[in-house]
């Protein structure tokens, strides 16, 4: 299934997207929420009424519809640094050292945005840079969870784009206040449960800048497997419905351009993972004080979605 959250005439809701259609789940059903946490704390039997309603829901258009970010309150938002070898490889080229077990951080819920919204160009800095991912859904709570059993526990998978501000990154070594932005944690377009993805080795993830390739890699590159990633952080706390992982980036960031590629206002960036579709955000300058957007910005922002 492909679950997205959705809004249509001003209401906001869940959806299972199938082909150029989205299904309205609580036109068919109103046990169901509209809400994907709340979705997914009702575990399968949550998944198995919104996989029957849509023989009888209210079908849209795609192109009418707006898509947001599938998950929009999740309770954690984490990230995996350095887990691809491509990436670690560029690292160790400048003579960073590579951490000797997985490098989780924080990213603030309130970064979540969706997966063709604008990316603010935050006015403290002009080092703004992308990292295309693949982001994992937690669909069980998890503690204490074996990698080898971990399959159950992911609900699907979205893209991601881990919008990283360099200087804000580097100011502690948690990396959380460069990570953290505000519009910096776009997703979607939708979640693709695992059982319609199959196997997750061997995605091609790739970025593009305005056109431009910047990233082109593979999830066969990742030094630690899905499983062991939610083993490592359900030593530690436990994992619940909706949280989000977001699970590392290949090469190709501007921040090792040489020289560095900063995003600037006006560009686009798409981030695509094979199975599981794109997302596409423009970046605008932060909005002025008390949340007006310039009129810049405005004109800069277009269509609500590619």
């Amino acid at each position: 299934m492909k679950l997205a959250t959705f809004t249509e005439g001003g209401v906001t809701r869940l959806g299972l997207v199938q082909g150029e259609e989205i299904a309205d789940l609580a036109s068919a059903d109103p046990w169901l929420p509209i809400d994907m946490r709340q979705l997914l704390e009702r575990g399968a039997k949550g998944l198995e009424a919104a996989a029957a309603a849509t023989r009888r829901a209210r079908r849209y258009p795609l192109a009418r519809v707006r898509l947001e970010a599938p998950v929009r309150n999740p309770r954690k938002f984490l990230g995996l640094g350095l887990a691809y070898r491509s990436h670690a490889e560029e690292v160790l080229r400048r003579g960073r050292p590579l951490p000797e077990h997985q490098n989780w951080f924080n990213k603030q819920v309130t970064a979540v945005n969706g997966p063709y919204d604008p990316i603010h160009l935050p006015r403290v800095s002009t080092q703004l840079d992308y990292e295309g991912e693949v982001a994992l859904v937690i669909g069980r709570r998890a503690r204490h969870v074996r990698s080898a059993e971990a399959a159950p526990y992911i609900a699907g998978f979205m893209v991601c784009n881990d919008v990283s501000v360099r200087d804000w990154q580097a100011r502690a070594p948690t990396a959380t206040l460069g990570k953290s932005f505000d519009t910096h944690a776009p997703i979607g377009p939708w979640i693709t449960t695992a059982d319609e993805l199959g196997d997750p080795a061997g995605l091609s993830v790739r970025t593009w800048v305005d056109g431009e390739l910047r990233q082109d890699g593979s999830t066969a590159e990742l030094m630690y497997g899905f499983g062991e990633m939610i083993e490592e952080l359900s030593a530690v706390f436990t994992l619940e419905p909706g949280d989000i992982l977001t699970t590392g980036t290949p090469a190709g960031v501007g921040q090792y351009m040489d020289p560095p590629l900063w995003l600037r206002a006006g560009q686009k960036v798409r981030v695509e993972v094979e199975g599981l579709g794109r997302i596409e955000n423009l970046v605008i300058e932060e909005p002025g004080v008390g949340g007006q957007v310039s009129a810049k910005a405005v004109a800069l922002q277009g269509s609500k979605q590619p």
